[in-house]
């Protein structure tokens, strides 16, 4: 590969971690938000647990799909890209799966993200801006938190807004499940990147 003459990075990689696609597999078909939320918090354990990152999942979903149509962990880390959370890498594989920027297109299914917790600010944004038509959250901002992530300037306006747009909202699904794996990513003394 050339690489040109001023030096400067002329692309990125974003993959999931190798054991992503078997455990996403063998999950057992997700025919509800309780089912679809488990997967999420599943990968979000599962990273911990073979330390390829923090303790965050993400999953989206065509309304009422038993498959995911992408799902996302925490990169951040692994991938040394402070964007790469959990819901950016799924919507990033969503769109590309349906080589599209937007989930949010005449004739196509509503699309859902479920996520193991509450999104930082750069997370909602992206929610807004790829399409999907419903959030459903476990962990909550204080969670996050209370391991030290900085989850930014997000407020109670930020999410009358994404409703404002016609995004549905649920928070709470399964907090204390997503709220664990936190927990033990703390005790495992996991690394907080950012700040």
């Amino acid at each position: 590969m050339n690489q040109p003459s001023s030096g400067i990075a002329t692309a990125v990689a974003v993959t999931l971690p190798e054991w992503v696609p078997g455990v996403v597999d063998g999950f057992p078909a997700c025919t509800n938000d309780t089912g679809r939320m488990r997967l999420a918090i599943t990968l979000a354990r599962e990273n911990v647990e073979r330390g390829s990152g923090g303790p965050f999942g993400a999953a989206i979903f065509a309304r009422g799909a038993p498959r995911p149509l992408a799902v996302g962990v925490n990169c951040v880390e692994r991938l040394r890209n402070a964007v790469l959370h959990a819901e950016i890498v799924a919507l990033m594989l969503a769109e590309a799966r349906l080589g599209s920027y937007t989930l949010r297109t005449p004739g196509a299914p509503e699309y859902e993200l479920f996520t193991s917790c509450t999104p930082c600010a750069m997370c909602l944004g992206a929610a807004l801006w790829s399409g999907v038509r419903r959030m459903v959250c476990a962990a909550g901002r204080e969670d996050a938190m209370a391991l030290g992530f900085d989850e930014g300037p997000v407020f109670p306006e930020s999410w009358r807004y994404l409703q404002a747009q016609g995004i549905d909202l649920e928070h709470g699904l399964l907090a204390a499940a997503a709220a664990e794996v936190m927990r033990r990513y703390r005790e495992d003394n996991g690394l907080v990147y950012n700040g």
